[in-house]
């Protein structure tokens, strides 16, 4: 690997951030993991949001009889309320300020759960299923009641499967 910039390709600077230590330095290692860990998440929320959008658009656009019911009847509980589809500026605004808001969730998730398990492994002294556990619980019960109408039974649940899903991603890191 050469240290010249121009031979340097676009995977090698990107292998670099992590011998650096991140794209980040704020000071601490605690802001710098959760600030590295917002903004790939937030890139990742706002891929996925606007593909949902042209994943529904394409869809609506065509015959969907050919689609599952279950398919067709739940993308429109899900669908943003203000796209309809159409290429004029309410609609490029409404995408905009939907995957704005997604791409916040999903970064307020991910640097929430990171500075939660930072901060259970230097109490704790030991990073183990149980410390992504709590962070996952604690993670997911917050990001339930980011939801528009969250009940009781909705933060329980999205603590459940944050505890659930930071446990096994926490026991499959050594398998894999």
């Amino acid at each position: 690997m050469g240290h010249n910039l121009e031979t340097r390709s676009l995977l090698d600077e990107l292998k670099s951030f992590d011998r650096k230590g991140g794209l980040f330095d704020l000071g601490h290692p605690l802001l710098n993991r959760m600030a590295e860990c917002f903004v790939k998440a937030a890139g990742i929320g706002a891929i996925q949001a606007v593909s949902r959008e042209a994943y529904f658009t394409v869809t609506d656009g065509g015959d969907s009889s050919s689609f599952p019911p279950e398919i067709t009847d739940s993308h429109k509980k899900h669908r943003f309320s203000e796209l309809r589809g159409e290429t004029n500026r309410s609609s490029i605004e409404a995408l905009v300020k939907s995957t704005g808001k997604e791409s916040l969730q999903w970064g307020l998730a991910a640097g929430m759960y990171s500075g939660i398990t930072y901060g259970l492994k230097e109490t704790r002294g030991v990073h183990d299923w149980k410390t992504s556990a709590m962070a996952g619980a604690i993670t997911g019960a917050a990001l339930a009641l980011t939801f528009d109408d969250s009940s009781h039974e909705d933060i329980v649940q999205g603590a459940i499967t944050g505890a659930a899903v930071s446990t096994a991603a926490n026991l499959l890191t050594g398998i894999f």
